[in-house]
This record gives structure tokens, sequence and C-alpha cells, in this order.
């Protein structure tokens, strides 16, 4: 059993919730570890030299004596070893370095051809990664000693055992490209891969929620999809393909294709690409999300309507996921999250189509974990991974 596998209580004072109470101040020393976790002194001693040895952990100095010896404390290393982070989407990717506590050191945002396919576009932000970190690509510079292991969100379907993409609707060229394996061969670090709704959902728990069981996280913006956090843990299922909403039907015949080869998908309804397409069918000159979006604020009445059919096309999917999964908080993120119309159809729709108990205590939200969730939940795919290891 892995420790993504593990259930909740069996991690209750295990080494990644040692390193998350030092990384967030709440314990400094080892008997803070101790009190937090009810585990013995000689255990929880035994885990904090193992996580010191990885170098995820460091002593800094003895703390404040409460009348015995003084204890020494204990701190997450901010300088030298990080990891990579890059959140792809269709047109732009998001590149970082994170340190060991999940704080981003320096992030920047790229223009990318998702068509121009895998090799260009993930050479192109590996060697970003290794420029980010201090290596210099063009003359073989090591950075193996800073950097830890780089984190990959992809936006379409990926089997996280193998890294491998399975048949992405909007990324042509890239079905089947084992990921990890084109990565292990330009760096020598772990390279772990992952759905991008799966990392936003990761970023977004450990940041915002992260004392609470039962999550569905929404990424809403060109494409649609959600990540599922279960008993505390990301829950990817059988493949990897849990928390795939996009191609839930919601429109019975006559309906809007999809690019899966079916009609009336989620996707097809309520992503950012579908209300480009629907406007451009009633005849607004729109090119792109960003121009749907200015249109929206601005009080357009068609934006506006068809803003409002979305959300109610998210929240009718999204009400059988609620009364299945009785989550505690659903938060949605993406480009469209700051779509109010959308938002409030959304949220209208989930009260009324779920149960009262359901919703008795469900909390409906924005993502307010900003522009760097996406990494940040890479980040901590990487730091888990290390701990594991640890």
């Amino acid at each position: 059993m892995t420790i993504d596998e593990a259930p909740r209580d069996v991690l209750r004072g295990g080494p990644r919730e040692l390193l998350r109470w030092v990384a967030t101040g709440a314990a400094v020393s080892r008997a803070d570890l101790s009190r937090l976790s009810g585990l013995s002194p000689s255990t929880v001693s035994q885990r904090v030299e193992a996580l010191i040895n990885q170098g995820l952990l460091e002593e800094t100095g003895a703390g404040r004596s409460r009348g015995g010896r003084r204890p020494r404390q204990l701190a997450v290393p901010t300088g030298g070893a990080v990891v990579g982070a890059i959140d792809l989407g269709a047109h732009h990717a998001r590149v970082g370095t994170l340190d060991l506590s999940g704080r981003v050191v320096q992030a920047r945002t790229l223009p990318v051809r998702i068509e121009d396919g895998p090799e260009a576009v993930l050479g192109a932000l590996l060697a970003e990664v290794t420029t980010l970190v201090g290596g210099d690509p063009a003359a073989g510079g090591s950075v193996s000693g800073a950097l830890r292991g780089i984190g990959i969100g992809i936006p379409g379907p990926v089997q996280h055992a193998t890294g491998r993409i399975v048949s992405p609707s909007r990324m042509p060229g890239w079905n089947g490209f084992d990921v990890a394996a084109f990565c292990a061969g330009r760096v020598d670090v772990p390279v772990i891969v992952d759905n991008d709704a799966n990392l936003m959902a990761l970023g977004a728990h450990r940041t915002t929620h992260s004392e609470l069981d039962h999550a569905i996280y929404i990424k809403a913006g060109t494409g649609i999809g959600s990540g599922v956090i279960s008993s505390g843990r990301l829950h990817r299922g059988a493949q990897g393909s849990a928390g795939d909403i996009s191609h839930c039907r919601v429109v019975a015949d006559p309906a809007p294709p999809c690019t899966c080869g079916n009609a009336g998908c989620l996707e097809a309804v309520a992503s950012g690409a579908a209300l480009v397409t629907a406007l451009r069918g009633q005849g607004v000159p729109v090119s792109d999300l960003t121009g749907v979006i200015r249109l929206i604020d601005d009080g357009d009445r068609q934006a506006t309507a068809l803003a409002r059919q979305a959300g109610r096309a998210v929240g009718e999917i999204l009400a059988v996921v609620v009364n299945f999964f009785n989550p505690q908080v659903v938060a949605i993120g993406g480009r469209l999250a700051d779509c109010e119309p959308l938002l409030a159809s959304m949220r209208a729709t989930l009260y009324e189509r779920c149960l009262p108990l359901a919703t008795q205590t469900l909390l409906i939200e924005r993502v307010a974990a900003g522009q760097d969730v996406g990494i940040t939940g890479a980040a901590h795919l990487v730091i888990d991974h290390v701990v594991a290891a640890a």
C-alpha cells in the first residue's frame, strides 16, 4: 500500500502529515509532532530522522525550554531543493518551481500550441523548468542536486500508473504518448503525470480545505472536468478516469456533437469552447473564451443566456455526483469560475436537484487558490512521492 492508497486514518502521523504540520507552522519540534499525532516520541523521532535524511526537514537550532532540555527546532528547508511543476493548457502553460512546503518560488505563464505535438511542447516546458531551477540545458548543466522531481498536469485523460495519455479529445497527436518515458530521457529526477483537473483539486484542497475529507473540484475553461477528494486523498479510480464529467450526457437528441463522437455531452454544451461555438452560430463575432467572458462582463444578452444554460447543465451533472458522493464542498475553478451567471445557475440547480441532506452543510464556492493552483497540486504530487520514498 502506497501513501496515496492508504486511507486517511492510516496516515495520521504519517511522514506526509508530519511534514505538513512543520511546513504550516503547526509544529516546530518533535514534541509538537508527538502531541498532534498522538504517536509516541520514539516513533515520531524515527519518522523525523527519515525525513531529515531525505532532506525534507532540517534542524534549525534549539527552541524555548519548558523546564527541561531545550527542544531542537524543525523546519522545511527553504534554500536549494525545489520541485518543478508544469500545468499544461490548450493555449498556455503555467510553469514554476516550489519549495518542499509547496510554496511557489518562481512561476511564469508561457504560450503553447497543443497541436505542435508532445515532443515539441513538453521539450520546451522541461527546458523552462531547468532554466528556472538554475541549470543551462544548452550547456548540459545538471540540476539534479537542487531539483527533487517534476509534476506535470495534462488537459486530457491520463493513465496515472503509466503516465500515458489515452484518447484526448482536444490534443491532436498526443493519443498514446508516454509522457513519463519521454521526460525520463531528458531529466534525471522522478516525473509524475496526472490530469490537470486532478492537480487543481489536489492544489486547492491542500491550500484551502485540507481539514475536509470529501470534496469535488471542477475545472471549467476551454474544456471541463473535475477532480475528486475522498477520505482526504485524491481519488483516481481504477484507471485514472475518476471525476471525468466532461462526457456525461445532459442534452437529448438533437444535440450539439461532442469531440468524443457522441452528442449532448457536458463539454459540448457547457465548456468555454462550446460557448464560443454557440455564439458564433448566433452570428456573434467572438474568437475565443476571453471574448466570451468580456461579452458576459458587459452584460451581453446572448452570452449571458448561454452562460446560464451552461451553469444549469453543470449543475445537473453535479447534482447526481453530490447525491451519490455526498461531498462537503463543491468548488469551481478555471477561467469560467469568475462567470457569475454560470456560477449562480449552477448553485441554484444543485439546490433544486439535490436531496436536502446532501446540501444541508454543502459549501458551493469558487476555487480560491489563484492561477498557481495547478502547479501547487503538481508540486504536492511530487512531494508526496518523495515523502513516500523516505
